[in-house]
């Protein structure tokens, strides 16, 4: 009995902790399956798994059914008898050829888009992402061609960070934006990204291995010091989109989300002029007055 109860209790917090996780991706209420996202990549990525659970479904029911014919109408109690052959060429090819036949048809669209999803080039703007336990640094380098000065840090907002404070007395669900729960899930400073844009991101952490994910985008890359690995996107359409660091970091990893705000190129084109004007301000020396 102490031992289901443990496997019970085990079970319960993998549960739990399988939960929070799909919580950390920003998911609608009772969603079930993958988002499509707001990318081609993420529309392809999410093609690609119902493509192959529904292959999986269709080999499950055939395979379940065969099992259960069997054991029902072939059974010892029906004074059912064993077949005594040991081989049958036919069947061998049959089962060999399908499951071959069912690879190919996963593997073809999977790497075709893979190789897509590989091919930064052309790419409008670019975008370095730097973790760091346990925050994230942006640095817009160009877009459109032109190099630019903005550089940021975005760290989890001050209202969640208080009420996770052990003995703050602060209630979790009152950490709302609008009529959304957004407890470990905003940030003081959110990166801005124009739709319609295709974005290259230049990924690499200062201390130890992060992961930069969010799942409207369709994919998640690994933050390592030293590598600089690289994604894309184009998104597609305005919204607030939330992820996670996706990779374990230290005691701190549950609590550096990403949000990426997607606004049209008009809005993000002033909104990178407003920062690099914030950006040259705060460069700019302050000059002593003389004294007459």
């Amino acid at each position: 009995m102490k031992a289901a109860a443990i496997i019970t209790r085990i079970g319960a917090a993998l549960l739990a902790a399988a939960g929070s996780a799909v919580a950390m991706a920003n998911p609608q209420p009772w969603q079930l399956n993958m988002t499509e996202g707001v990318t081609e990549t993420a529309s392809r990525v999410y093609g690609l798994h119902m493509q192959v659970l529904w292959i999986c479904v269709v080999i499950g029911v055939i395979v379940f059914g065969v099992m259960g014919v069997a054991m029902v109408r072939f059974r010892k109690s029906k004074g059912a008898v064993p077949a005594k052959w040991s081989h049958n060429t036919t069947a061998e090819i049959i089962w060999t050829v399908i499951p071959v036949l069912l690879l190919v048809a996963m593997a073809w669209p999977a790497t075709k888009t893979l190789i897509f999803m590989a091919d930064t080039s052309d790419s409008e703007m670019t975008v370095k992402v730097t973790g760091y336990q346990w925050m994230w640094r942006y640095q817009i380098l160009n877009y459109k061609g032109e190099s630019t000065s903005v550089n940021f840090v975005s760290r989890l907002d001050n209202t969640s960070d208080r009420t996770r404070q052990l003995g703050s007395g602060l209630d979790p669900a009152d950490v709302r934006t609008g009529d959304e729960n957004t407890y470990l899930l905003n940030v003081d400073n959110p990166l801005v990204l124009p739709t319609g844009t295709k974005i290259r991101f230049v990924i690499t952490a200062g201390d130890v291995i992060h992961a930069w994910w969010v799942p409207n985008l369709g994919w998640k890359q690994d933050a390592i010091p030293g590598v600089v690995n690289q994604s894309w996107a184009t998104i597609d359409k305005p919204g607030t989109y939330r992820g996670q660091c996706a990779e374990l970091c230290g005691k701190d990893h549950g609590f550096m989300p990403i949000v990426v705000n997607a606004v049209s190129p008009q809005e993000f084109e002033q909104w990178l002029a407003s920062q690099e004007a914030a950006s040259t301000a705060d460069a700019t020396p302050v000059v002593a007055p003389s004294r007459g």
